[in-house]
């Protein structure tokens, strides 16, 4: 195991109007490293107003989340802010972000993390920054799957100037979100991540790797571009299981999806009211919903078939080795696939995975019987949904007409029954958690 570093720093960040762009300095034991955001003024917007006041506060935020990738190389016991005080809402926030973020990372890297120190001067809570956009003008974080196209079906219900908002490398497009972009018939506001080159060289200089919460740091960014653009509010795309851990360790919940989780989400809140104001509101649309609910809404919505992805051989780093295609083998098709069963049909999936529906490949079983639980195993670490979810879209696949021949399906199904598992589904198609969701963008009835 590699040795844990003495101090991560945060060295400070910079504001370039000019450039319309933010960098973020940190070092770790006499290592620096050094972090652009970019927000380029082309295409659907001109790169924002520098001037509104709430820009330097987001741009901290964009700072103090960001600095976890590089906290990560060596993860030390003490984080130092140096001159850059927190509040004491900020320091609790950042605590959790840091051990549940981490979460993942440390269980997987054999490390204990609990002896986290944060030394930083206390800021005096102050008068927020009074940021007033005019209201109905949402920012929506797009991936191009299930879960965000959903979002945009929901909220343009509601308005006519919503924006999607997209992060990618400078001169670099994933032809999986750019594709169903262009079918949501919505500009797009994007913003371009610039990290520091030695943490892409991790193997070679010795760093510790692993995952780090990007949905985080991803959000903040979008909290900056909203502020940049006069949004009044950031609305992400995150469900109800996304709360529920990967699995449990020393007494201690992992999950793979935190920075998707309503924990998150409301500490990002709090901070958020606490320097920005409550003219900016950061919520998921899809919060109290479940995977089976987001999947039911999905099929209604045919033009997005031919386009839509959510295979992580997509989203590749290296170009040259991104797919265009669903692999159909990988956990995230199986549980696409499993997810949307019920709701599609059967010729329908088959053309969306190119004939090689992970349902119809019998050497995938296993796969299936980790998403439902029946493998004993823990659950992929994944963003897919929870084995409740997994094992009632089974239920209900297995007993469409079209499925009448699928072993896979039907196996898993007899072995639920087996088992004593016969899912509640009724439930899992109604609202059934806590949320944010603001009474303007509440697309339900039933959330207002």
């Amino acid at each position: 195991m590699s040795r844990r570093g003495e101090v991560f720093q945060y060295v400070g960040f910079d504001l370039e109007p000019g450039a319309c762009r933010l960098v973020c300095h940190y070092e770790l034991d006499g290592r620096s490293f050094s972090e652009e955001i970019r927000f380029p003024g082309r295409g659907d917007w001109d790169g924002g107003d520098w001037d509104e006041p709430a820009v330097a506060e987001a741009a901290r935020i964009v700072f103090l989340l960001t600095g976890i990738s590089y906290y990560k190389t060596a993860a030390p016991a003490t984080i130092d802010l140096g001159p850059h005080a927190l509040t004491v809402t900020e320091r609790d926030f950042l605590r959790s972000y840091y051990l549940d973020g981490l979460g993942e990372f440390a269980y997987r890297n054999g490390l204990d993390l609990s002896d986290l120190r944060i030394q930083a001067p206390t800021r005096q809570q102050a008068e927020p920054a009074g940021y007033s956009p005019r209201p109905g003008r949402p920012l929506v974080p797009f991936g191009g799957g299930i879960d965000s196209i959903t979002t945009v079906d929901l909220i343009t219900a509601q308005t006519d100037d919503a924006a999607l908002f997209v992060v990618n490398r400078p001169g670099d497009r994933f032809t999986a979100i750019e594709r169903p972009a262009l079918v949501t018939g919505l500009p797009v506001i994007r913003a371009e991540r610039v990290l520091d080159r030695q943490v892409l060289r991790s193997a070679e200089l010795g760093f510790l790797n692993g995952h780090v919460p990007v949905t985080g740091i991803l959000s903040a960014i979008a909290v900056m571009a909203a502020v940049l653009g006069g949004r009044d509010a950031v609305v992400m795309s995150n469900e109800w299981s996304a709360s529920i851990a990967t699995l449990e360790a020393d007494g201690r919940a992992i999950n793979h999806q935190y920075s998707k989780s309503l924990a998150f989400e409301t500490g990002l809140r709090t901070v958020i009211a606490d320097i920005i104001g409550d003219g900016l509101q950061y919520f998921s649309a899809l919060r109290p919903f479940s995977e089976l609910w987001i999947a039911q809404r999905f099929a209604g919505l045919p033009q997005y078939l031919d386009t839509f992805r959510s295979c992580n051989r997509a989203f590749h780093i290296d170009p040259a080795l991104r797919l265009d295609y669903w692999c159909g083998r990988c956990d995230k098709c199986c549980f696409v696939d499993l997810i949307l069963a019920p709701f599609l049909d059967r010729v329908s999936l088959a053309k969306i995975f190119r004939d090689r529906e992970p349902l119809d490949q019998p050497d995938l079983a296993g796969a299936f019987r980790v998403l439902t639980g029946l493998s004993g195993q823990t659950k992929p670490w994944e963003c897919v949904g929870d084995t409740s979810e997994c094992q009632a879209a089974v239920w209900l696949a297995a007993r469409r007409p079209d499925r009448a021949d699928n072993g896979t399906l039907h196996g898993l199904s007899s072995e639920l029954a087996a088992a004593g598992h016969e899912p509640a589904i009724h439930p899992l198609l109604q609202p059934m958690g806590p949320h944010h969701i603001p009474r303007r963008y509440a697309a339900e009835p039933l959330l207002v």
